[in-house]
């Protein structure tokens, strides 16, 4: 045991923070001032420190969610065409058939196909429209 320890090492677990890909100094400092806003809340109590504190607490929100949104486009931007294909293939592959978009049509054969599920419906309307009239 103490030869695998020594070989391949020890850890303390997962990591227990998340990816912070999007992180940048206007965040850090959102943040910053939302943790002392927190603070003098805590100390005083207040009704004005704490509207303070939320109003901070959803500054963080929207700056963090325009970072993420920033650092998308701009990994979206540095993406080939070629790598954009690729991952819609494989997206397109890991797809399941028995999805939202199939039905099974009246010969008992799994439909696909957006057009051949309206004429599906549509045949099955149309019989059910001419049973009630017969």
């Amino acid at each position: 045991m103490e030869t695998a320890q020594d070989i391949c090492g020890i850890t303390k677990g997962p990591c227990r923070h998340k990816e912070t890909w999007w992180w940048n100094e206007e965040v850090a400092e959102a943040v910053r001032e939302k943790k002392i806003k927190y603070g003098k809340w805590k100390k005083e109590n207040t009704k004005e420190v704490r509207m303070e504190y939320k109003k901070s607490r959803q500054n963080v929100k929207r700056v963090i969610s325009s970072a993420k949104e920033k650092k998308q486009k701009e990994c979206a931007n540095d993406l080939n065409d070629s790598e954009c294909q690729m991952a819609k293939q494989m997206v397109k592959e890991r797809q399941d058939i028995t999805g939202l978009n199939c039905i099974k049509g009246a010969s008992g054969k799994v439909i696909v196909d957006d057009k051949e599920i309206k004429d599906s419906w549509k045949e099955y309307v149309e019989k059910l429209m001419n049973e009630e009239n017969e």
